[in-house]
């Protein structure tokens, strides 16, 4: 039997822990909806105004199994290649099957890393169409379809264009009739009556979060906890236009060598423990939540918060609380920096937790002497081999990390001024292990580089509480830069320029 009140005694002990600063709102549901819960903190800081189970809030990368529902409800074809669904598209991204760019093994660039490599930054506003235009100038994969999971914005944004208008086929295929109040605004600058604003700590104080691109459908709705939790029950009891949806969402996916992958249709499988669970995580700047599901038991937790901390782990715990089911146990894995012997492809751990490439998981004890993601989005699962070396399976690709020395000086192959001709985005890379990204007449954003063997170096790109750390790496005569997300720039050495 669920223990309602041992989970809500929970849920209100870290619903606690937000007040006098940005908060949140935690519930347990059924099938049948909501059971319990606690809020704490404000919605908004200036105006003081609580946050309760009623406040609307972004959903961020939430959204996304709503757009897939809907796209299987209107019997949309997944094995359609996009370019069939969509016009424009260069060739490659337009052969991708929608499927592979819903569960994100299609290999298409993210566009907002792509462009932030550039030198254009997430706040700057673009509308649906310059992103689109944007898109069309996409010139590669960044892998073949099928043959990796790394998680991209994009094919949802293409597969939004599917449906002329998104917001009015949605709220009249799922929303009207599931009775539920969750808006489509278009991006930040569209009113939302009652919504919290998104808060950040810069160290001394709360920052007001920003995102200046379209929202679309991969990331854009917005409603309360209660919504989305009488959402989550309409899930599990396939109510309505949701009968059998759920299996549907979730029906295994994998990759071309036969191997299964964690990612589904907008949610991931993963375990607690001997529990079945499909979630998924969403962020924003200033927002970040989380929905777990429990099918098998027919229970679900939601977490929706308007700060930057971190949410999937306390939303498990309110799950374990819920089912009784104990806690997985953080990794006790080795720290510190790895890449692989060439390529761009790296790793930096810390205790119980990894960054692969710039995405963040937590980890914990696989069982079998290694350890794996808890996945909020990228399932992976490691060993350290007895040369000090981690191998194992990310997103469904093996790899094997090398320990990376400290003190490295940077490659001196990759000084000078490098420039992407299909984009015109420059780097200057300097002696002194320092770098500029993009902008003209000498503007633009300075990094100190972390070199790695191999004529490799890794930037740092802040911008309000995001980090982007691409890497840097000469192949031939050529510099690439890559990401989790983006691995498409290509430049050389700009003309005139000495070594």
């Amino acid at each position: 039997m669920p223990d309602w009140t041992r989970a809500t005694a929970l849920a209100e002990r870290i619903a606690a822990e937000w007040d006098g600063g940005p908060g949140g709102a935690i519930l347990v549901f059924d099938a049948a909806g909501p059971r319990g819960g606690a809020a704490g903190g404000f919605a908004s800081l200036e105006h003081r105004l609580p946050f309760t189970a009623a406040t609307p809030s972004r959903f961020a990368s939430i959204s996304k199994h709503f757009l897939a529902a809907t796209l299987l409800l209107r019997g949309t074809a997944l094995e359609a290649p996009l370019g069939a669904l969509v016009e424009g598209l260069a060739p490659s991204i337009g052969a991708v099957p929608l499927g592979r760019a819903l569960d994100m093994t299609g290999g298409i660039p993210d566009v907002m890393e792509w462009l932030w490599q550039r030198g254009v930054p997430f706040t700057a506003s673009l509308s649906p169409e310059e992103i689109f235009a944007a898109l069309r100038g996409v010139p590669a994969l960044c892998a073949a379809p099928g043959t990796e999971m790394a998680y991209s914005n994009t094919g949802w944004r293409l597969a939004q264009r599917i449906l002329p208008d998104y917001g009015a086929t949605l709220r009249h295929r799922l929303l009207d009739p599931l009775d539920l109040p969750i808006r489509f605004p278009l991006d930040e600058s569209e009113a939302v009556p009652g919504l919290a604003t998104g808060y950040w700590q810069d160290g001394a104080a709360w920052r007001r979060g920003r995102y200046g691109l379209h929202f679309s459908a991969s990331g854009g709705l917005a409603g309360s906890a209660g919504a989305l939790a009488r959402w989550g029950a309409a899930l599990l009891a396939g109510r309505g236009p949701l009968d059998g949806m759920l299996e549907r969402l979730a029906a295994p996916r994998g990759f071309t060598d036969g191997t299964a992958s964690a990612y589904r249709l907008g949610l991931v499988e993963t375990m607690l423990g001997g529990t079945r669970l499909l979630a998924h995580g969403g962020s924003l700047p200033g927002y970040r939540n989380h929905l777990l599901l429990a099918p098998e038991h027919g229970l679900g937790v939601v977490l929706l918060s308007n700060r930057e901390d971190e949410a999937l782990w306390p939303a498990l715990r309110v799950l374990a609380a819920l089912l009784g089911a104990p806690m997985p146990r953080p990794a006790a894995n080795p720290v510190g920096l790895y890449a692989e012997e060439d390529g761009p492809f790296w790793a930096e751990l810390t205790p119980g937790a990894i960054g692969v490439m710039g995405g963040h998981e937590a980890l914990v004890e696989d069982g079998a002497g290694g350890f794996r993601s808890l996945p909020a989005y990228l399932e992976m699962r490691l060993h350290a081999a007895p040369d000090g070396a981690l191998e194992g399976r990310i997103g469904g690709v093996k790899r094997r990390l090398l320990p990376v020395p400290a003190g490295l000086p940077l490659d001196p192959r990759l000084h000078g001024t490098w420039r992407d001709a299909a984009t015109g985005a420059t780097i200057v890379l300097r002696t002194g292990g320092t770098a500029r990204f993009g902008g003209n007449g000498g503007l633009g954003t300075e990094t100190t580089l972390t070199p790695l063997p191999g004529a490799r170096a890794l930037a740092a790109l802040s911008h309000g509480p995001w980090r982007h750390r691409p890497c840097l790496w000469l192949e031939g005569d050529t510099l690439r830069l890559a990401g989790h997300r983006a691995r498409i720039l290509r430049f050389h050495r700009h003309e005139g320029d000495a070594r």
